[in-house]
């Protein structure tokens, strides 16, 4: 348990990393068709999800941009990065527009892994409705509703650090929220 521990802090500290870098990957994607009749937005898809653009990440989708585009950092993809950050109407629209649930970042975790850990309640049910598959694990070994077990006060300090190294990139956790909603997501991933 304690290596589980020790590798899951690990894990969260690169995704606190790729997460404050992620801002600098902003180019428009080479995979992004030209002479659309809708322009393709100025502003990066990836950033357009973390800002909570809906609109832009709809003209993304509309031009044909490739949604699921994986951030070279952390190897995010704008799915990912609505299920952690908690952009319950991106993610929707993405899942609608038929991004790849499947796809991991560089730690092995999934949309669903991302949403269940932050207990994004709402994503993790469009995600659970879309089929993903709960029973993939992390490059840690841990399911979704793994990364939700366990007591909270072993896990508080992750989420606190996390909150400090995100909060300039939009991340706002309620430490309440999450003591109270992780048994939720647990149960919602049995």
């Amino acid at each position: 348990m304690k290596t589980l521990k020790m590798n899951f802090q690990k894990a969260l500290v690169n995704m606190v990393f790729i997460a404050l870098f992620l801002p600098a990957c902003s180019q428009n994607s080479s995979n992004e068709k030209q002479g659309s009749e809708v322009d393709t937005p100025e502003m990066n898809i990836h950033t357009a999800v973390l800002t909570g653009n809906l609109e832009v990440v709809q003209q993304h989708i509309k031009v044909g941009t490739n949604i699921n585009e994986i951030e070279p950092m952390g190897g995010s993809t704008p799915l990912l990065s609505a299920a952690a950050f908690g952009k319950t109407e991106i993610a929707k629209a993405l899942i609608d527009a038929g991004a790849d649930i499947t796809i991991s970042n560089n730690d092995g975790s999934t949309p669903l892994h991302s949403a269940a850990f932050f207990c994004q309640v709402e994503i993790v049910q469009l995600l659970i409705d879309a089929h993903a598959d709960k029973s993939l694990k992390n490059n840690f070994g841990a399911t979704p509703r793994e990364t939700v077990m366990g007591p909270f006060s072993e896990i508080k300090p992750i989420y606190e650090m996390m909150q400090q190294q995100l909060a300039p990139l939009g991340m706002e956790l309620d430490m309440a929220r999450l003591e109270k909603t992780r048994p939720v997501i647990a149960m919602m991933l049995q």
